[in-house]
């Protein structure tokens, strides 16, 4: 299972532990991923995703799950979560023009 966040990409980073002597090892700080189950009202369904704690914030502060992934860049995700936000991008238009 990859340490990867699925909406942010965040991942691991290397850095150095240092010891009171100064003495520096390697290290690696891992990202605090856990799984969430967001909740699209657009699809009508809970979605599981393993995320970030900083991305569980983002996503409440931009409004909702759906209004997340609309916002975000296509780059910035996962490909599940692309996928995610095609599905949202086409069902949000199919109701567009049936409610026209």
């Amino acid at each position: 299972m990859s340490r990867r966040c699925e909406l942010t990409l965040k991942g691991p980073q290397v850095g150095h532990k240092v010891s009171h002597s100064n003495i520096k090892t390697k290290r690696r700080f891992l990202p605090n991923l856990v799984n969430v189950t967001f909740i699209s009202d657009t699809l009508g369904r809970g979605i599981r995703l393993r995320v970030s704690a900083n991305a569980v914030k983002s996503v409440d502060h931009r409004g909702g799950f759906d209004a997340y992934l609309i916002a975000a860049r296509e780059s910035e995700l996962s490909a599940k979560a692309v996928l995610l936000k095609r599905a949202i991008q086409k069902k949000k238009t199919t109701e567009a023009t049936a409610a026209a």
